[in-house]
C-alpha cells in the first residue's frame, strides 16, 4: 500500500470515526441496525462479490425492520451481515427476547447462519457507547497501520470493549488481526468470526475481483 493510500484508508477510519461518535451521543435508539457503508475504495478492496455485498445491506435492513415488527422498542440490537453470516450485539430483556430476535433474523432471506452475541442486561450508557465506538476506530487504524494487511476485508464491531472481527480471510491474516486487536488499549476481548479461505483462494480473488469463494467459518 503506498503512502497515499494509507494516508487515504487512516482518513477514512478517522472519518468513520467521527461519524459514529456523533451517532453514539445522539438520541438513543432502542433498536440499532448496523448496515455497511461503502465508498469507492472499499467496494474495489472487498473480497466479497458486489452481490454479495448488497445482499448484506439488505439482510442488515430486512432483519432491522422485522425485529421492530417483532419486538418493538423493548431491546438493543445491533445486526450485521458478511457474506450472510449474521453477527447479532446488543441487549434484550430476557432470554425469550434474545431467541426470538435470533428466530427472526434466521428467517430472512439468504441468511445462512447467525452469531448470537446478545446480552439479557439494561442498554449501555452514552459513555459506553461511545467509548465502543472510539474503540472500533482505534482497531480500524490499527489495521491500517499494520503494511501487512489490507484493513478494509475486515469488519470490526465493539459491544461493551469486546471487539468482533468479521472478514473473508486467511488462516495468518486472521491470526494477525486478532493479535493487533487484542493489543488495543481497552480491548477486552476478541470474538473471530472469520470465513477463512486458503492462501490459493485468495490469490484467485486477486486475479479475478468478484469471484465467489467458499470458505469455513470459525464462530470464535
Amino acid at each position: 500500500m503506498t503512502f497515499a493510500n494509507r494516508f487515504s484508508a487512516r482518513t477514512l477510519a478517522l472519518l468513520a470515526c467521527v461519524a459514529a461518535l456523533g451517532g453514539a451521543l445522539s438520541a438513543c435508539a432502542p433498536l440499532v441496525v448496523g448496515a455497511a457503508v461503502g465508498s469507492g475504495v472499499m467496494v474495489a478492496t472487498d473480497r466479497r462479490t458486489s452481490g454479495a455485498q448488497v445482499e448484506d445491506e439488505a439482510i442488515e435492513l430486512k432483519s432491522g425492520s422485522r425485529i421492530r415488527e417483532a419486538l418493538g422498542s423493548r431491546v438493543r440490537v445491533s445486526v450485521t451481515s458478511f457474506n450472510a453470516q449474521v453477527l447479532l450485539t446488543g441487549e434484550v430483556g430476557n432470554e425469550a427476547d434474545k431467541q426470538r430476535v435470533q428466530q427472526v433474523v434466521l428467517g430472512v432471506e439468504h441468511v445462512r447462519s447467525v452469531v448470537n452475541e446478545l446480552t439479557v442486561s439494561d442498554s449501555p450508557s452514552l459513555v459506553q457507547r461511545s467509548s465502543d465506538a472510539l474503540l472500533t476506530a482505534r482497531v480500524k487504524a490499527a489495521f491500517v497501520d499494520a503494511s501487512d494487511l489490507s484493513a478494509n476485508v475486515f469488519k470490526v464491531v465493539t459491544e461493551r470493549d469486546t471487539v468482533y472481527l468479521m472478514g473473508l480471510v486467511t488462516q495468518r491474516e486472521a491470526d494477525r488481526a486478532s493479535a493487533i486487536a487484542r493489543s488495543t488499549g481497552s480491548v477486552k476481548q476478541v470474538v473471530r468470526i472469520f470465513e477463512l479461505i486458503s492462501d490459493a483462494e485468495l490469490a484467485r480473488l486477486q486475479a479475478a475481483p468478484g469471484a465467489s469463494t467458499s470458505g469455513t467459518a470459525q464462530p470464535r
